[in-house]
């Protein structure tokens, strides 16, 4: 936990498609390692994110994401990603958490004064079964506040182009306000970040960055419905070991 009078610099990044050594249909700079690709090329891929993040690569976390509710706590490295979870929240200073997407939307948090920060990989299931207040109440009993939190939501399937069907959309309407919408072309459609950021401000977190990148449009990010299979992006948080003295 934070001492008193220390704020923390927390960094925020959300990666791209190219600048890897992965070969098509994973081209290039894939994250995952449970789509197919060549685990050498992920494991370079991996070790190129750690170091231009000027951390070591086992100063990364990686989760072994499911879709659930699930949320670990973790206070140091892990020697594998961590099993069947699907957020990860932690205390310790250059640590940085990573969740990884292709269409879901990865949910950054951050209580910079607590020193209390999480990683949210929130697809349509998670989201509909309240994964990202499951987050904030690991944070809370970490110490964070809820008004001081700050999430950052990163490109993810818009409103625009997630068509789903329409008992589909009602149902996730229901559990997480906010989410229905109509696609360009007229049909039943999800925002799934419309709907997170609606339940981010009714628990009472104000700050909220939306990245508006959709990953079905931007061929620059990887699309599991644009094409599969595809590799994965990451969005990364994590605390520097140099607080800011107040």
């Amino acid at each position: 936990m934070t001492s008193v009078g220390t704020t923390y610099r927390t960094r925020r990044v959300v990666t791209a498609r190219a600048g890897g050594f992965s070969q098509s249909p994973y081209d290039s700079f894939n994250l995952g390692d449970h789509v197919g690709d060549d685990p050498e090329a992920v494991r370079r891929n991996r070790v190129r994110l750690a170091e231009s993040l000027g951390l070591t690569p086992e100063r990364l976390v990686w989760m072994e994401q499911i879709h659930s509710r699930n949320v670990t706590v973790v206070d140091g490295p892990q020697t594998e990603a961590v099993p069947a979870t699907d957020a990860l929240v932690t205390t310790e200073r250059d640590l940085a958490l990573v969740t990884l997407s292709a269409d879901c939307v990865p949910v950054l948090l951050s209580d910079d004064e607590a020193g209390v920060i999480a990683a949210v990989h929130a697809g349509r299931i998670g989201a509909r079964i309240g994964i990202v207040p499951k987050a904030i109440e690991a944070m809370l009993d970490l110490g964070a506040k809820v008004e001081r939190i700050g999430a950052f939501l990163g490109p993810a399937a818009s409103g625009r182009q997630y068509e789903v069907p329409a008992a589909m959309r009602a149902d996730v309407e229901k559990h997480l306000p906010g989410s229905a919408t109509t696609t360009v072309r007229g049909t039943p459609g999800l925002d799934l970040r419309a709907g997170i950021r609606r339940q981010l401000e009714a628990a009472g977190v104000s700050a909220v960055a939306v990245d508006p990148r959709c990953t079905i449009e931007d061929k620059a990010l990887f699309s599991h419905r644009r094409g599969a299979p595809t590799g994965r992006l990451a969005g990364v948080i994590w605390m520097s070991s140099e607080g800011i003295a107040e």
